[in-house]
């Protein structure tokens, strides 16, 4: 019996809508993360991107358990001396929610080339408005 890999030309990919009102960020993190990687499809192949396109909209209304949105904090380095920044999560939700469920998100995926692929199919919007109608994604 030989085992069957899919040709990258064989797979389809979907295109999905979340609605994140009210979902927990890292449930919904883990969900989008496992339908880019393409995991709730029987031909998932870990070295190929067997994934769907994912649309997140109203990401300014996902719920945070506990203290996070006090306690929480991102960090980035501009690699010169001195540029470190960090910004607290209350700030990211206020200014730049979508980067709030990306990084959660990126978390979640491979940290290579392919991950690098992956996270290029995942379209997060602040609000519910989202220009991707004409593809005509499915709720789920």
């Amino acid at each position: 019996m030989k085992t069957y890999i899919p040709k990258p030309k064989d797979v389809k990919n979907d295109w999905l809508l979340i609605d994140a009102t009210d979902q927990r960020l890292g449930r919904l993190a883990t969900k989008a993360a496992t339908l880019l990687r393409g995991k709730h499809k029987p031909e998932f192949t870990p070295f190929l991107d067997t994934g769907d396109f994912v649309v997140i909209v109203n990401a300014e209304k996902i719920s945070l358990s506990g203290n996070k949105i006090d306690q929480k904090s991102y960090f980035r380095h501009s690699n010169f001396p001195g540029g470190s920044t960090i910004t607290p999560m209350k700030t990211m939700m206020e200014n730049k929610p979508e980067m709030v469920l990306k990084k959660a998100i990126w978390g979640m995926l491979p940290h290579n080339a392919l991950g690098r692929k992956i996270i290029r199919k995942l379209k997060i919007y602040a609000g519910p408005e989202h220009p991707h109608v004409a593809q005509e994604p499915t709720k789920v």
